[in-house]
């Protein structure tokens, strides 16, 4: 089985600490690979940036189909392309916040999401919405940390893991949710820390591909997510012309 990994930013050494997490819970037969498209920005923290990662995410998917890839993980919490993305796959695809959303409903009766900015809280409210575990999600907290400071802020940890002890005493909940994939691989300290189950998800979302591909199933192609109608893309997209 072969799984790729989609970071939607260009930060290779962020993709590498997300890929290292994806092969620690991959069974065994699982080749997981995590890449970071060509364009895009080095990460994502407004609409603007997922706006404009959603052209980079559906080329490595693309290429990923001409590669023979199984299942897809998209490895941003805002689950940028997601929909799209689903379209042209032929295997599975998943969202890190879906698979971390619905991962953490199954342990207890409400979950906390912590994530980096407070500006991007609306957009996981959003998620909880769409993904519906509005009233399981008791919370958005933010740490007010920038992305790209997860890996150089030495105070990083303490920060995020004080931020899910803060969220867990206010909203009365069970577990966390990391709300960013660039935390991946704070998870089992934040957990041991914390007393608390913590799920990240790129973990969640490459075990949820990896059993859904076990089960062979895949996207539904018999309506919305049926592969999009062909037409020529023109100027700095001409390269997505979609095929008859």
């Amino acid at each position: 089985m072969f799984i790729k990994v989609v970071n939607p930013n260009t930060t290779w050494s962020m993709t590498a600490t997300i890929e290292a997490c994806a092969r620690t819970v991959a069974g065994p037969g699982t080749r997981v690979e995590a890449v970071s498209p060509a364009m895009g920005p080095p990460s994502i923290e407004s609409h603007y940036d997922e706006s404009l990662s959603v052209p980079g995410i559906l080329a490595e998917i693309a290429q990923g189909e001409r590669d023979g890839a199984d299942g897809y993980v998209i490895a941003c919490f805002g689950d940028p392309g997601l929909d799209a993305a689903r379209e042209i796959a032929t295997g599975p695809v998943v969202g890190i916040a879906e698979a971390a959303m619905h991962t953490a409903s199954f342990l207890g009766r409400g979950f906390s999401v912590v994530t980096t900015l407070g500006r991007t809280a609306g957009r996981a409210r959003d998620l909880a919405d769409r993904y519906g575990l509005r009233d399981a999600c008791r919370g958005v907290h933010a740490c007010e940390i920038p992305v790209l400071a997860l890996e150089t802020d030495p105070d990083a940890r303490k920060i995020v893991t004080e931020a899910c002890f803060d969220a867990l005493d206010s909203d009365g909940s069970d577990a966390v949710v990391l709300g960013c994939a660039g935390m991946a691989d704070l998870c089992a300290q934040i957990s041991a820390d914390i007393g608390a189950p913590v799920v990240d998800g790129v973990a969640a979302a490459t075990l949820t591909v990896q059993s859904l591909v076990t089960m062979g199933l895949a996207t539904g192609k018999r309506g919305e997510f049926a592969p999009p109608p062909p037409k020529p893309y023109t100027g700095i997209l001409k390269g997505f012309t979609t095929a008859r």
